[in-house]
């Protein structure tokens, strides 16, 4: 992993200094196509339909929580009363009782667990939802730029800015998937960020 890594470093430092030469740095582009990267967790946060498309998986989460904090609560008051009665309680009895509560405890940690895990679940598929319906922007910009591989941020170790194509997604994103009430109400001077950009409509 580490002689990968150094291998990737000494590429790039060469790519920079073959880019000094004006000469030598055309030819390098014009025999390596572009390579683009993207910040997959930011487009996902700051993108106005992944919002919308996460907005369900939040309400189920919130809901969960209620549902959880209630019978915590319920838990705790029962546990509060098998325990104040134990003193009036053959041992046995109280020991019957006691290993009872103890197997409902287990049942509803488990049920819960589950809904965890189901909701972790709905999650994941909001978030390839999300990427399918934004597959032909990125697709876009990458075929306008040339480039035959957009890669996520996370795995590079050295990039410019300049091949950073999130800001760029992310109002194209948000300008394809505005909905109507919000496209009437847009302000048409609104400043976008540098690059190639589609022309605003007119």
């Amino acid at each position: 992993m580490r002689r990968s890594q150094a291998r990737l470093v000494a590429m790039m430092a060469v790519a920079m200094h073959l880019a000094s030469f004006p000469v030598a740095a055309q030819d390098v582009r014009q025999v390596l196509p572009p390579v683009l990267i993207l910040d997959q967790e930011r487009l996902f946060e700051s993108s106005a339909i992944a919002v919308r498309i996460s907005e369900e998986a939040e309400r189920r989460t919130a809901a969960l929580d209620r549902e959880n904090r209630r019978i915590d609560a319920e838990l705790v008051k029962e546990e509060l009363g098998l325990t104040e009665r134990r003193a009036s309680l053959d041992p046995n009895e109280f020991r019957r009782l006691a290993d009872e509560f103890h197997e409902k405890v287990q049942a509803i940690r488990a049920e819960q667990d589950a809904k965890t895990v189901e909701l972790q679940r709905f999650r994941n598929e909001d978030r390839q939802e999300f990427l399918v319906r934004i597959r032909p922007i990125l697709t876009e910009i990458a075929r306008e730029r040339g480039a035959i591989v957009v890669l996520d941020r996370r795995s590079v170790l050295l990039s410019a800015e300049s091949i950073d194509i999130t800001d760029e997604a992310i109002w194209r994103i948000n300008e394809a998937f505005k909905q109507p009430q919000e496209r009437e109400s847009a302000i048409d001077d609104a400043p976008v960020p540098a690059g190639n950009l589609p022309a605003d409509d007119e």
